[in-house]
Order: C-alpha cells, then structure tokens, then sequence
C-alpha cells in the first residue's frame, strides 16, 4: 500500500545532517552513468509533467543508443534531474542520501527546537532578523529561555542577509544574537543564545485545548506537521475535544507544510465523521499511469491501524493559515470545501496540490528501497499526481485564499492559544464576536521572506 506525504523541505535542508550515517562519505560504486539512468527511468515511469519533456516521450529516441548518449552527456545526476524537469514543477526534488530523507519523514530530525520566520528590514537594506514561531519542549532552545516573540538578528555575530541567512541556520551549533523590533527599527540588545542541534522526534501536536467563548465550547488544536506515526496521538486529542462538548474547533496550521495523505483523510473525518465513504479528493497522473494508479480517496471512520475516529461531526471549521500552510494542509482545506463550512483565517497557502513518492534506483514499476541499489543512496521525490477535491477544485497554484485576511503583526504576535493572539482572536470573533475584541491590522513595512517555494513537497511512499 502507497502512503502519500507532504513535507517541509526547508526542514530537510536546514536539519537533516550529522546525527544519520553520512553514506555520502562511504565508498560509492555506482557511476555517474547509472545514476542518471534511474533518474530518467523514474521521471520518465512517473513524473505528473511527463508530456512538458520532449525526452521523456515513450519515443523519444530512435534506440536504446541514442538515449545512453544522451543520459551520459551529464556530468551529475543533478544536471539531469533539473534538465528533466517540467518549468511548472516547483517541488520535486533529488536527494544525495536518502537515510535523511527517510528520517525526516517519520519526524526525526537534527534541530535545536526553534521554530522560526525570517523578516526584511523595513529600510530594504537586504538585512534580515528572526522571530521564535514557537520552541518545541526538551530542546537546546527550550533550555536556552527562548519564547515565541523573541528577536534576533545575528548569527554567531554576523548580520543575517537574504544571501547568507541559509548557510548561517545550516550549521549544527551556532549562537543567535538577540534584539528588539518596534515595527521601524531593529536594535541588538547584546544578548545571546547559544544552540545545539540534536536528534529530535517531533509530536506534531504541539497545543490541544478548550475555550469557553462566551457559553460555547471551541476547540483549538495547533498541528504542525502530518506524521503518520502520531496518528493516533491526533486521534486522542480529538478524543479530548469530544469529550468536553466542544462544537466549534479552531484548527491551527500555520506552520504546517504537510505530511502523509492518509493523516490529513483522517484528520477531515475527524473534523467531520459523517461523511464516510465519500470523496475526499482525486487523482490526475501522467497518461501512461492513470487507468493503472489513480484511485479516489475516500472519508473514512479509522485510523490506519483500524481504530474509530473520534468524530466531532462538525458542519464548520476554522483553520488558520499562512504561507507556509501547505501539501496535507491545503488538501484538508479544499477537501473539506465541498462538504462543510471551510473559514479560512490568516493569508494565502503556498500552493501545493501535487503528490510525490519516493523512488529508489531499484527495477520499476515499484523503485523500492528492499531492491535499491546498494552502490549510491541517490533518491527523487518527483511529482507523480495531483490531487483535486470532490467539485474538482485543483491548480490552486497561487495558494488557498483566506475568508478573512489577518497578516501576522511582527510587532504583536501574541501566545499560541491565547485568546488574544491575533489569528486566534480572528476566528473567535468571526465565531461570536463580543467576547474577543478584533485583532488590529499590522502597520509595519517589514515583509517575511517567502520561503514557500523551498518548504513543501507531496510524497509517495
């Protein structure tokens, strides 16, 4: 059984590092020419984009000769790849060792537990600062007294830019130098953090609870990543909200850029339940795989390990969301469209209604890992489908646009689950307006840096 994913791949870059084997440092036997062999074997099988390639075409070449010169003509599986690879495709990706990629999708990762977003200086300088999102528990940055809403502008005393800001947050260790931000100017206090990367599996759960909001109980749950291995986790929470009555849920995924396909399905039943059976969403894949691939998904009433879902039988849900909400995240929010009352609250989504899978330099049409080739860890994750929802909504390219706008103030984050945070506070007003007072609009000239395009990816596993 495939297990479809949507994954952060800013994650991966900047945290999937020293604490897995580092096979790139073993001895390779694989040439350069049999690795871009199963590069081309793989898109050519399954890339969504086949038919943008003129030399992925069933016939492109007039012999098994003619394609090897052409495979051998590159000199890194790299230039291959990109060479392949469809102008519409921002998000399949190739990687040099799959042991990261592999772990990352389970939720293992190096990292210092500091959730972050990177901001513009308002003068457009080129300078850059930092704001903490939120810091995950029994983490170097949780010892270290971070809190969401701390500044900081400095990497081990250099200035952050847009040029360096990536290299700068790659490295294991490093000491971020703290500052202040009053929507104009950023100014270093002279403090710092010292951080350390280490092995760490995330709970993507990161805040479940009730509000009385004026003698009606609301749900919020911040879920920041779809890993299949909390499933159950998730369903316990929702198990909570049961529980204690809820009938409203504010379902956060700000900071979600996706997971596995078959934990967002489940979260929507969770949402809903009474829509069992029903399609979920669909699937369009190259010419040559449809009539053999695609299947619909469907609402169900289990876990993947057969367990009831905890059902709250909602007919509306307000999810909050930001340019980093993506993959697993959107196909939530357009898979539930058609059937309940979808209030969207923050900005747009990145975008992202493409799947992808891993594939393996082993024999098709299965690219396993069991049959890989021992010779290299190189593996794709190449798009291979898209997925629309039940009205056939799809091609959201420019992201899932909010029902009710509210841009994050730098100035004034606000407490996750806080009543007042702003996003929050959005959605409880729309809710029952009266007990929670409207957020203001940010004033401030700073404009995050638009990440999306490196954050997300749909997989297939």
């Amino acid at each position: 059984m495939k297990k479809y994913f949507l994954i952060p791949i800013l994650l991966l870059l900047l945290t999937t590092t020293s604490c897995f084997e580092d096979l790139d440092d073993n001895e390779q036997i694989a040439s350069t020419e049999d690795i871009n062999d199963f590069i081309y074997r793989g898109l050519n099988f399954f890339y969504l984009y086949k038919a943008d390639t003129p030399e992925l075409a069933n016939d492109a070449f007039a012999s098994t000769d003619a394609k090897n010169l052409f495979i051998k003509n590159f000199d890194s599986p790299e230039n291959i790849f990109d060479f392949l690879k469809s102008d519409q495709d921002r998000f399949s990706r190739l990687f040099s060792n799959y042991l990261s990629l592999e772990n990352a999708l389970s939720g293992i990762t190096l990292n210092n537990g500091m959730e972050y977003g990177l901001v513009r200086y308002p003068d457009l300088s080129g300078n850059v600062f930092g704001y903490v999102r939120l810091v995950l528990p029994n983490t170097s940055a949780e010892a270290a007294g971070l809190e969401r809403g701390i500044y900081f502008n400095t990497i081990d005393g250099t200035q952050i830019t847009e040029d360096n800001y990536s290299n700068l947050l790659a490295q294991d260790n490093y000491t971020i130098g703290l500052a202040t931000y009053d929507g104009t100017n950023v100014t270093a206090t002279g403090e710092t953090a010292s951080l350390i990367k280490e092995q760490y599996t995330e709970n993507p759960i990161y805040l479940t609870k009730t509000i009385d909001l004026g003698g009606t109980k609301v749900g919020y749950i911040m879920y920041n990543a779809f890993t299949a291995s909390f499933d159950e986790d998730l369903n316990a929470a929702f198990g909570q909200l049961k529980a204690e009555g809820v009938t409203e849920l504010v379902l956060d995924l700000r900071y979600n850029g996706g997971g596995s396909v078959r934990s967002a399905t489940d979260l929507s039943g969770m949402i809903t339940g009474q829509f069992t059976g029903n399609i979920f969403y669909t699937e369009e894949w190259n010419i040559d795989r449809q009539d053999d691939y695609a299947s619909n998904g469907l609402f169900t009433n289990e876990t993947r390990n057969g367990n009831s879902l905890n059902s709250l039988n909602l007919t509306r849900v307000h999810i909050l969301t930001s340019t980093a909400t993506a993959s697993a995240s959107e196909l939530v929010i357009n898979g539930l469209a058609p059937y309940i009352n979808v209030v969207q609250v923050g900005t747009n989504t990145t975008g992202k209604f493409q799947a992808s899978t891993i594939l393996y330099d082993a024999p098709s049409p299965d690219f396993s890992r069991s049959e890989a080739n021992p010779g290299h860890t190189y593996a794709m994750l190449p798009l291979i489908f898209k997925t629309a929802n039940a009205l056939g909504n799809t091609d959201y390219v420019d992201g899932l646009t909010p029902d009710i706008e509210q841009d994050v103030d730098f100035t004034n984050l606000g407490q996750l689950g806080n009543m007042e945070e702003p996003l929050l506070a959005a959605a409880l007003n729309n809710i029952m307006p009266g007990p929670v007072a409207p957020p203001t609009r940010s004033s401030s000239f700073a404009k995050e840096l638009d990440l999306k395009f490196d954050m997300q990816i749909m997989v297939v596993e």
